[in-house]
C-alpha cells in the first residue's frame, strides 16, 4: 500500500506530517511513501532529504491516488472532495465540532482515523498527537509572553538595584500547562499554577511552582482524562482567586479545555482591568473562543495596557519539533494498524485506540466511540481492617552474652598461651581499625574504601607482630602482607586525593 503525504494548506501552518526519519521507520512496515513536493520545505526538511530515505517525490494529484493520507490539520472541503473510495485519511478531524465533514466523509468506503480523538489511555500516550502539541504550545505560550513582556523573567542584583523576578500565573495543569511551568520557571520566573484536579499538585510543585487551591473539597478529576465541568461555588471561588492573582502577577497563561465545548471564561474584563500595566495574557483556550473574556482568535489585542495574545499556532511556530513529534505519534498508530507489517492495514475496531479514533469507518459514521475509564486519579482502595497483633515480647540480651563469656574462658582455659597472644593482638586490631578509619567523614573518604582500609589495617598489624618471628616462612608471608595491605591502603587516599583534586580550580 502506498502513504502519501499532503502539504498543508492552512494559513501560517509551517508543520509537515512526516519527517525524513520518520519515513525510514514507515518504510520498515512494508509501505511506499509518496510526499507532496515542498511539503516540508517550511520545516526545514527539503525533498532531497526524503528522496534520500527512499521516499518518492509526487504532484498533489498523485498524493491523491495513494491508499492512505496523511497530514496534520482537518480537511478542507476541497480536499474532501477528492478523496476516493476505500482510503483511509488519518489526520486532526475535531469530530464534535466538524459534523459538517463528518456527514460528508460518510460515502465511498472512506476511513477516517482522527488524531486529536485518541484516548488518554496509558498505552496510547505514544500515539496521543494532541498531548505532543500541546507540549509544544505550552512551552511557546511562554516564549510570546516573554517576547511582549519586554522584561527579563529572571530576578537580578547589580550595582545599579534590584530587578524582581516576573510572576507568572498558569490556569490549567495539563500537558499544556506543565510545560509552560517547566520552561517559566527555568527562566527564573516565580510561577503559581491552577487546576481543578488535586493529584497533580505533586507534579506542579515538582517543576518548581506553587500550586494554588480554593478552600472547597471538590475534585475536577473525570473519566476522560480531562477537567470536568464544576459546581457554582467552586467557580466562584476560583474567580475570586484569579481576580486577587490577576491584581499581583505580570504573567497569565491560561490553558482550560473541554473537549467538544466552548472554552470556560475564566479571566473577566474586571480581572484585565485590576492587571499592572505592561501585564500579558496568553490564551492558549483561543481557538475555542478563549478562556479570556477579551480575547481575540489569532490576534493581539490590548486592554488597559494589557496586551492579550490569541495565537492558535503555536506549535506551528516551532515547526520542525512539532513535525518530528507529530510523525513519531503517526508512526506508533500505523505500527498498531500493521500487525504483520507487510504493508496492509487492518483497522481493528476491537482495539480501544483504534477504535476511540476511528471516527469514519467503511462510509459509516462510528463517532462517538464508547467511552474508556481513563481517569488519572487514583482508584479508592477499600482498607481492610487489619487485626491488632501485640508485639512479641523481646527476648532477653543476657544469655548471648554469658555464652560469650563462657567461650572465652573455656578458649582461655585450654588454648595455648600463643594462641591467647595472637587472639588479643587481633582483637585489638579490629578495635584500632574501626575507631581510626571509621570515624573518617565520608565526604574524604567513602565508606566502601574505609571498610576495605579497616580491613587492610588489621592485616598491617597482625603481620607486624609476626615479622620479628625467626621463622623463615612466617617471615616471607608477613612481609607479603604488609606490603599488599600497604598499596591498597596508599592507594585509597592516593585515588580519594585525585577525587578531590577534580574539584578544584
Amino acid at each position: 500500500m502506498k502513504i502519501g503525504v499532503l502539504k498543508e494548506n492552512k494559513p501560517n501552518e509551517k508543520r509537515v506530517a512526516l519527517t525524513p526519519s520518520a519515513v525510514t521507520k514507515i518504510k520498515k512496515l512494508g509501505y511506499e511513501i509518496c510526499i507532496e513536493s515542498s511539503a516540508g520545505v517550511l520545516s526545514n526538511f527539503f525533498d532531497t532529504a526524503y528522496e534520500q530515505v527512499g521516499a518518492t517525490i509526487s504532484s498533489v494529484d498523485e498524493i491523491f491516488k495513494c491508499d492512505i493520507l496523511l497530514k496534520i490539520n482537518k480537511p478542507s472541503h476541497d480536499e474532501i472532495e477528492k478523496l476516493s473510495s476505500n482510503q483511509t485519511l488519518i489526520s486532526f478531524f475535531s469530530p464534535a465540532t466538524n459534523s459538517e465533514s463528518l456527514q460528508i466523509c460518510s460515502k465511498d468506503k472512506l476511513n477516517i482515523l482522527s488524531m486529536d480523538s485518541v484516548p488518554r489511555i496509558s498505552r496510547a500516550q505514544k500515539m496521543d498527537a494532541l498531548s505532543s502539541m500541546a507540549n509544544v504550545a505550552g512551552s511557546r505560550a511562554v516564549i510570546e509572553a516573554a517576547h511582549y513582556f519586554g522584561r527579563f523573567f529572571g530576578g537580578q542584583i547589580t550595582a545599579a538595584g534590584k530587578i524582581n523576578p516576573a510572576k507568572i500565573l498558569i490556569i490549567g495543569a495539563g500537558v499544556a500547562g506543565l510545560s509552560a511551568i517547566g520552561t517559566a520557571t527555568s527562566l527564573g520566573a516565580i510561577v503559581r499554577a491552577f487546576d481543578t484536579r488535586p493529584e497533580v499538585k505533586e507534579q506542579v510543585e515538582s517543576l518548581g511552582a506553587q500550586f494554588l487551591t480554593v478552600n472547597l473539597d471538590e475534585d475536577g478529576s473525570s473519566s476522560d482524562g480531562y477537567a470536568k465541568v464544576m459546581s457554582e461555588e467552586f467557580i466562584a471561588a476560583e474567580m475570586a482567586l484569579f481576580k486577587e492573582q490577576a491584581s499581583d502577577v505580570d504573567i497569565i497563561i491560561t490553558t482550560a479545555l473541554i473537549p467538544g465545548k466552548e472554552a470556560p471564561k475564566l479571566i473577566t474584563k474586571d480581572m484585565v482591568e485590576v492587571m499592572k500595566p505592561g501585564s500579558i495574557i496568553v490564551d492558549l483556550a483561543s481557538q475555542q473562543g478563549g478562556n479570556c473574556e477579551l480575547c481575540e482568535k489569532d490576534a493581539v489585542v490590548e486592554h488597559h495596557g494589557v496586551k492579550i495574545v490569541g495565537f492558535t499556532d503555536l506549535p506551528s511556530r516551532l515547526p520542525s519539533q512539532s513535525s518530528e513529534l507529530y510523525s513519531n505519534n503517526l508512526f506508533h498508530i500505523l505500527d498498531e494498524l500493521t500487525p504483520a507489517k507487510d504493508g496492509s492495514l487492518n483497522i481493528n475496531m476491537e482495539d480501544d485506540v483504534i477504535r476511540g479514533m476511528t471516527v469514519v469507518k467503511d462510509g459509516s459514521i462510528t463517532y462517538p466511540p464508547p467511552k474508556i475509564q481513563v481517569s488519572v486519579a487514583p482508584k479508592q482502595v477499600e482498607k481492610k481492617v487489619e487485626p491488632i497483633v501485640k508485639p512479641a515480647e523481646k527476648k532477653s540480651s543476657v544469655m548471648p552474652a554469658v555464652i560469650a563469656l563462657a567461650s572465652l574462658f573455656l578458649v582461655g582455659a585450654f588454648a595455648p598461651a600463643s594462641f591467647m597472644n595472637h587472639f588479643t593482638v587481633f582483637v585489638l586490631s579490629c578495635f584500632v581499625g574501626y575507631m581510626v578509619i571509621w570515624n573518617v567523614t565520608a565526604s574524604l573518604h567513602t565508606p566502601l574504601m574505609s571498610v576495605t582500609n579497616a580491613v587492610s589495617s588489621i592485616i598491617i598489624i597482625g603481620a607486624i607482630t609476626q615479622i620479628s618471628t625467626t621463622d623463615t616462612i612466617s617471615l616471607v608471608l608477613a612481609s607479603i602482607a604488609i606490603f599488599i595491605a600497604s598499596i591498597n591502603i596508599f592507594g585509597g587516599f592516593a585515588v580519594t586525593k585525585r577525587m578531590l583534586g577534580m574539584f578544584k580550580k
